[in-house]
């Protein structure tokens, strides 16, 4: 018997994005209507006013991102969200956001490019892009969900991740996962870890804004309550001022890299499917995860010994989960609907301990469990 604070719903990817982002607490939304993502904006704009909340349509993903960071050095916690053109005008202001440490979320729901391309197809082509498509070096933390459930769980997360480690946080989610429909149980009472930025507990004359911590994360105070500080997209130091001091720039731009760094184990999440005895193991994200469940499964029961890693964080790339299966696996097979991007990180790990086969789709159709299956027969 269901609790009466459960209540069963039949929810869209992006409509459970919708959930996720306002039980995490986003109070804040600025966006652009875009294709496959704008059901996000649509939702966003009837329910953020019911929690007194601020819904802003942009001229353009430029100004979306940039409304987006001032929204959050406010103190709201906020959110955009974007297809594959508009994430493209986002970079610069990515950038801004993880040099100025300022915590936001960022959905990217994938379609076909480059350009304009494929605006109603499925696609996988943004995950390098959601890498290094700002400039400069720095760490960057990217998810990726392949069910509705995922998507309003690693929405929650997202948000979690931005504000503990005071950095953007991206969303990746293909059009198949944005638009298809699943029952998921949405419960209020339910028990869910909700982060918040942590806040300066030093009187406003002696805050340091971008002081190094043990955790790397400087306390972040909100504009208008008395604490004064400079944000700047130039290299800065303690303070926030421009600065052009080797001996402050290099531990600046370490302890960026080393706040996430020595967060791995908490930031890379996987699930193993079958992986324990398998002599194949599948690498796969997003949707193609669900076709290669299928797959694995069918598989098994023609006596092929396959397993499925999921990879539910794309960036920090999970090395360590990849060595785990490499240890029984002689095998491994990459499918993504793009040429090739997370195949690449596998085969860096793999360092030729195990024959890497690829299984590639451009066309704007998904991946099926058959033609995965088709390929784990014709190699084993």
């Amino acid at each position: 018997m269901k609790k009466r604070s459960e209540r069963e719903v039949l929810l869209q990817g992006n409509e459970a994005v919708v959930e996720g982002a306002l039980r995490a607490g986003c109070r804040f939304y600025a966006g652009y209507p875009i294709t496959p993502a704008t059901e996000i904006s649509e939702l966003l704009s009837v329910k953020l006013p019911q929690v007194d909340g601020t819904f802003i349509q942009m001229e353009d993903e430029i100004a979306s991102l940039g409304a987006v960071i001032g929204a959050s050095l406010a103190g709201v916690k906020s959110m955009t969200a974007t297809s594959g053109p508009g994430f493209s005008l986002m970079q610069e202001n990515l950038g801004f956001a993880i040099i100025a440490e300022v915590p936001c979320v960022i959905v990217n729901v994938m379609r076909g490019g480059p350009s304009t391309g494929l605006p109603t197809s499925p696609s996988q082509s943004d995950v390098m892009q959601a890498r290094w498509g700002t400039h400069g070096d720095h760490p960057i933390i990217v998810l990726c969900a392949s069910t509705v459930r995922e998507c309003y769980d690693m929405t929650i997360k997202a948000f979690n991740f931005s504000e503990k480690f005071r950095t953007p946080v991206i969303l990746l989610i293909d059009e198949v996962v944005a638009h298809m429909r699943e029952k998921m149980t949405l419960s209020d009472e339910e028990e869910l870890e909700v982060f918040n930025r942590v806040r300066p507990t030093v009187p406003p004359e002696w805050y340091i804004p971008y002081e190094d911590t043990p955790s790397g994360v400087p306390a972040m105070a909100n504009f208008g309550e008395g604490y004064r500080y400079h944000v700047t997209g130039l290299t800065h130091d303690i303070r926030g001022f421009p600065t052009s001091r080797p001996d402050e720039i290099g531990p600046f731009v370490t302890r960026l890299h080393r706040k996430i760094s020595q967060n791995f184990n908490e930031i890379q999440m996987t699930e193993f499917f079958r992986t324990d005895d398998a002599e194949m193991t599948i690498i796969a994200y997003g949707c193609v995860a669900r076709s290669a469940k299928r797959a694995v499964i069918e598989g098994r029961e023609k006596g092929v010994k396959a397993g499925l890693l999921k990879l539910m964080t794309l960036w920090p790339f999970a090395r360590p989960a990849v060595e785990k299966v490499l240890q029984t696996s002689k095998i491994l097979l990459v499918p993504e609907m793009n040429m090739g991007q997370v195949s690449r990180e596998v085969k860096r790990v793999n360092r030729g301990i195990a024959k890497i086969l690829t299984l590639n789709k451009v066309d704007g159709t998904i991946i099926t469990p058959q033609e995965i299956l088709n390929r784990m027969i014709w190699v084993s």
